[in-house]
């Protein structure tokens, strides 16, 4: 086993000799424990065919084990009195639960017997395919919601990457318990898997709970790997209600680059709250919206950039020429040095704020093992954020926007810019 003492957030990590990582951070000042399994696979790892299968998964995993029926699952958790959950994203799946300090290990046995002992009944399977197909018709009724699974495919179109995490109807309906196992199997290995906990309990304590139910996990994955390139495009779709809502994205930053805190910090400034420059200029000045907004999408091999907005199908128009102004303002000004000092500082308290939480914190540590293999300091990332210059902002706001932009409209958009008059504006920034 290696071990690693981090102090910042007193957190310990032990490695398995089949590759898994326990990671604790102790706080003996509160009376709950926040606990979970965090594995490195989800829409990003899928082939076509198979595209929302760790979504699925994760839904079914709870529905028997050899040892649990799906009723004993819930109810165990439940009866101590936790917490549990599970998510699926395009290349994180989580499941977690928050007990009371001593029920810790009751949680750990409940979570690492579904992943280890599911026996995917097919009376059950039959039932969460119908789940499954309402929450993929509930987002596609959802405009603000679906038009980002657009707007991912058309960015990375024919890709992993940009499919979307839910899968199709037509694939949720041909899942199978083989097909479950399968992938399974090929994805859920000890070498992109952390267990982490968070809160009142012993680093020794917890590697015995983990190591005497996990030591016989296969290490190693054969999961697909595939490169990120971003491409870019344009998507529209005419639906009779009320609102048009745009997502205009281009190529943003991977986790692993040192333009990542530029690009946050950056779309802080850009669209990051009630004193950035689009709100402030599109909704404070003129009205024009009620949301809109910037933001950063990393992945483990490419970014996005991204800028949403809602607003009336007669307001459209008059929209994008002002958003692709405020492009080319940060792309040819200079960025003041009290906007960058005011976008470091949310950061810096955005970050130490989700610190106070134990499940934030548990999150934080694992996707810090499962992307970078180390812990990242609070003084490292505060290091990094200060580091940041109005020369950075600039240089990363000119890439970003030099990239092919990827452009996509659902609802009201008689009145919308469409996507050659776009390109050329941007070409001006």
């Amino acid at each position: 086993m290696n071990l690693l003492w981090e102090n910042r957030m007193h957190s310990e990590i032990t490695t398995l000799k089949n590759g898994l990582r326990i990671i604790t951070s102790t706080n003996k000042e509160i009376e709950t424990v926040s606990l979970g399994v965090w594995v490195k696979t989800g829409a990003a790892y899928e082939e076509a065919d198979v595209n929302g299968i760790s979504h699925f998964l994760e839904h079914t995993v709870f529905k028997g084990t050899t040892r649990r029926t799906a009723l004993q699952i819930t109810e165990e958790i439940e009866n101590a009195g936790g917490q549990s959950n599970a998510y699926t994203s395009r290349e994180f799946t989580a499941f977690y639960a928050k007990m009371l300090k001593n029920d810790a290990e009751l949680a750990v046995d409940v979570l690492t017997d579904i992943l280890q002992n599911p026996t995917f009944p097919m009376e059950e399977i039959v039932k969460e395919r119908d789940v499954v197909i309402q929450e993929i018709k509930q987002t596609i009724d959802t405009p603000d919601d679906i038009i980002f699974d657009y707007f991912q495919e058309y960015a990375f179109p024919d890709q992993p990457i940009g499919r979307p995490i839910l899968g199709s109807e037509a694939n949720v309906c041909r899942f199978d318990p083989e097909m479950l196992r399968r992938y399974l199997k090929n994805n859920y290995a000890a070498e992109n898997m952390v267990m982490c906990a968070v809160g009142n309990i012993e680093h020794s304590d917890f590697v015995k709970m983990v190591e005497s139910r996990m030591s016989g996990l296969q290490s190693r994955t054969h999961s697909l790997n595939v490169p990120q390139i971003y491409q870019g495009g344009c998507f529209k779709e005419n639906r009779c209600i009320e609102q048009a809502h745009m997502a205009l994205g281009f190529q943003g930053y991977r986790y692993e680059t040192e333009d990542y805190y530029p690009s946050i910090i950056f779309s802080t400034l850009f669209g990051g709250g009630m004193s950035s420059r689009l709100f402030q200029e599109v909704r404070e000045k003129r009205g024009l919206v009620y949301t809109v907004y910037s933001y950063t999408t990393s992945h483990t091999k490419s970014g996005l950039f991204g800028i949403y907005a809602g607003t009336g199908p007669d307001d459209l128009c008059k929209l994008m020429p002002v958003v692709v102004d405020e492009i080319k303002k940060v792309c040819q000004d200079k960025v003041l040095p009290s906007e960058l000092a005011r976008a470091k500082t949310q950061l810096k308290a955005s970050m130490l704020m989700s610190l106070e939480s134990s499940s934030a914190t548990a999150e934080i540590l694992a996707r810090q093992q499962l992307i970078f293999n180390r812990f990242i300091s609070v003084e490292e990332m505060v290091e990094r954020i200060e580091k940041v210059t109005t020369d950075d902002i600039q240089r990363v706001a000119r890439q970003i926007f030099g990239s092919n932009p990827t452009y996509t409209l659902m609802g009201a958009i008689d009145k919308h810019m469409d996507y050659d008059e776009l390109q050329k504006l941007l070409r001006c920034a």
